[in-house]
This record gives C-alpha cells, sequence and structure tokens, in this order.
C-alpha cells in the first residue's frame, strides 16, 4: 500500500540546510495499523507530511497504491489525497459555525455523514455544532469526517494528543475498530500506552528509523 525508498528531506535555514530525513526506507501493507514515534526534531511529522502529500521529497521515491507519487502539482496532489487519503488532526480542524452533518461534502451527504456519525457513536449529535461537543466527540466528528470519503489510508497525527486518557482510549477504540474493517491506518504519536494499541511501532531517531517492530496489539476496549 505504501512504499518508501531512500527518502531524504532538507529544509533551508537561512544559509543553512536542515537535513530532517536521511534515507527511510518504510513499507506498510494493506491492513496495517502502524505507531510512528519519536521526539520532537525526529522526523515524524515531516514522514507525515509527505505521506500525506503535503509537502514534497528530496530524493528517493514514495508509491501509494502503486501511484508514484513525484513532482505533482498542487491539483493534481488535492486530487491524489482526495483519492487515497483520510486526515485525523490533534486540534480537530472542524469549522466552529458547520454542525456535524456539514463536515462532508454536499455530494452523498447525508447518507454517507449519518452512516459515519452512527459508526463514531454519534448520529444523534449529527445537528450539533463543534462548541457543543466535547472534545473526544469533536475528534469522533473529525474521524466520521475522514471515514466518509473512504480512504485507502487514514493518517493520524496526535490523534489523542487533545484528550484526557478515557477520551484518548475511546478515540483508539474507534481507530481499531476502523481497522478491524480492513482500513490502514498510521498514528504519529508521543506516548507509548496509544503505541501499544496499535499493531506495529516504528522509532524514528534524527531522521532515520531505529527501531520497526511488530507487537501484541493491546485492546483499547478493556480501558473503555
Amino acid at each position: 500500500m505504501i512504499e518508501i525508498k531512500n527518502l531524504h528531506k532538507s529544509y533551508k535555514m537561512g544559509s543553512n540546510s536542515l537535513h530532517v530525513l536521511k534515507g527511510i526506507n518504510f513499507s506498510v501493507e494493506e491492513g496495517e495499523l502502524v505507531a510512528i514515534m519519536g521526539s520532537s526534531g525526529s522526523g515524524k511529522s515531516t514522514l507525515l507530511n509527505i505521506l500525506g502529500m503535503l509537502d514534497e521529497l528530496d530524493e528517493g521515491s514514495y508509491t501509494l497504491d502503486g501511484v508514484p507519487i513525484k513532482n505533482l502539482n498542487e491539483t493534481k496532489a488535492a486530487q491524489y489525497r482526495n483519492k487515497f487519503l483520510g486526515f485525523i488532526f490533534q486540534s480537530f480542524n472542524l469549522i466552529n459555525y458547520k454542525n456535524a452533518m456539514e463536515k462532508v461534502s454536499r455530494k452523498d451527504r447525508q447518507e454517507k455523514t449519518l452512516k459515519y456519525l452512527e459508526q463514531v457513536g454519534l448520529k444523534e449529535w449529527a445537528t450539533h455544532l463543534p462548541s457543543e461537543l466535547s472534545g473526544g466527540q469533536k475528534q469522533r466528528v473529525a474521524i466520521a469526517r475522514a471515514m466518509a470519503a473512504e480512504p485507502k489510508v487514514l493518517l493520524a497525527d496526535e490523534p489523542t494528543g487533545a484528550l484526557d486518557s478515557k477520551t484518548s482510549y475511546e478515540v483508539m477504540d474507534l481507530i481499531q475498530k476502523i481497522n478491524d474493517a480492513g482500513n490502514t491506518i498510521l498514528v504519529v504519536t508521543h506516548e507509548p500506552d496509544i503505541a501499544d494499541m496499535c499493531k506495529r511501532i516504528v522509532h524514528l531517531k534524527d531522521g532515520v528509523i531505529v527501531e520497526d517492530k511488530k507487537i501484541e496489539q493491546v485492546r483499547a476496549q478493556q480501558y473503555v
């Protein structure tokens, strides 16, 4: 599903250059649930931005579902993002004056939105505004919105970072259920207990992968 080979990324910092990713080799099979961990500055957000086509690599290759992701203009990148990817962010990224149902584009809105709001346990909250929702409910709406596009890959950037432990586990329970249904999901997190709820952990340090291991998944359901 995802194939990254010899990925390098640098940023210009005045007259200097900061080499953030230093030859990453990384692949993800369809249906995996992978945690990407690393301290601040390890390169995990840069990697996620490249996977999400929000940034471009300098060197190496990125193939997504058999399609080489290279030299895309913004229109093409947007088309590919819509076709392949769903995003879940720490800050929910919900528009304050739109209710839960209006988070999805008008086409098929009623049917799809209700389907996914029901899946995340918020069908009865469909007409509520973000200001009327708790943090956990907002994150579940964000997940429903990401799922409504029926993406090949779900990219979650610190999806529990703004939530308390109990709510975090509820969100991870939902992410696990979506993965159980066959969806490929990557979760960037700095929290070991959240990473343990994935099936594989990739550790980044100073722009390289220092560990990549499959683990015995902890089910979030037991804490909910």
